[in-house]
């Protein structure tokens, strides 16, 4: 205990005893001690030393032994800290590596999906541009039939006026022909207006279902990237949007009935 105290009131921070010393400092320590003694020896034998002459002698060799390990421990904490600022340069290295590589993964994600909204928008636009030519070139059709129905008709009305003198069951039996004859041709033209709105419905279905593909495929890249707008996983998964949504919806459902469970009023007991 007493030679603890000392060596803490002398500024010695002590050794770790798990750690071997080092065999070189030791030896040159012993060899050091060894030739001081034989210098004492040669000068004034030891034996013949006072009990004050004997302590000074003892106190200068722990001061010396002191110094000795309290420069073994500097050495040894300028090489841990030297390991420590290695340590945390790899770690920096390595950390600066991630990011760089987390950011090219992000471009190339988000280059992807500009390529894929660019493909659908082109989708879109021509499926609008060839439903508006097939609906222009029906109704140009129709107009045409139309056109050519009326100057047929008026072609008949003139020379059924011409020959109306001369027979009147001709006339009616004709009129009644050309009655049927307009009715097929009336129906023939509703017909093909049908068929004309039919294709537009038709194009617009086909363009509802392209840009419900386009916001399909936002909602899958906005499920496959987390709240820093980086990739969830390695490889991009179709249909995560519907998957998420399903979840939000789940989530919305179970929190609303919670919340009319919890509004419920309690029924209060009847007093006795």
């Amino acid at each position: 205990m007493a030679d603890k105290n000392f060596l803490s009131w002398v500024g010695f921070k002590g050794e770790d005893e798990s750690k071997p010393a080092p065999t070189q400092n030791a030896l040159e320590r012993i060899r050091e001690l060894e030739s001081q003694l034989n210098d004492l020896r040669s000068r004034r034998d030891i034996t013949g030393l006072s009990r004050e002459e004997f302590e000074i002698l003892a106190t200068e060799t722990a001061m010396a032994m002191i110094k000795s390990a309290q420069a073994r421990e500097a050495k040894a904490n300028t090489a841990v800290q030297r390991l420590v600022n290695e340590t945390n340069r790899n770690s920096k290295e390595k950390l600066e590596a991630a990011e760089s590589k987390a950011k090219s993964i992000l471009t190339s994600a988000e280059s992807r999906g500009r390529k894929y909204i660019s493909a659908a928008e082109d989708d879109a636009a021509d499926l609008i541009s060839t439903a508006e030519g097939e609906a222009d070139s029906i109704l140009n059709e129709s107009a045409r039939n139309a056109a050519q129905i009326t100057s047929a008709a008026k072609r008949d009305a003139q020379k059924l006026v011409e020959n109306a003198g001369r027979s009147i069951l001709d006339y009616r039996s004709w009129l009644s022909s050309a009655i049927s004859e307009a009715e097929r041709l009336h129906r023939a033209q509703n017909s093909s207006l049908n068929a004309a709105e039919n294709a537009i419905q038709e194009s617009r279905q086909k363009l509802k279902y392209a840009f419900d593909r386009l916001s399909q495929l936002q909602m899958d890249i906005n499920a496959n990237l987390d709240a820093e707008n980086k990739p969830v996983a390695k490889t991009f998964v179709v249909g995560a949007g519907k998957r998420a949504a399903a979840a939000a919806a789940r989530k919305q459902k179970a929190a609303n009935s919670k919340k009319s469970t919890s509004k419920k009023p309690v029924s209060k007991k009847k007093k006795k």
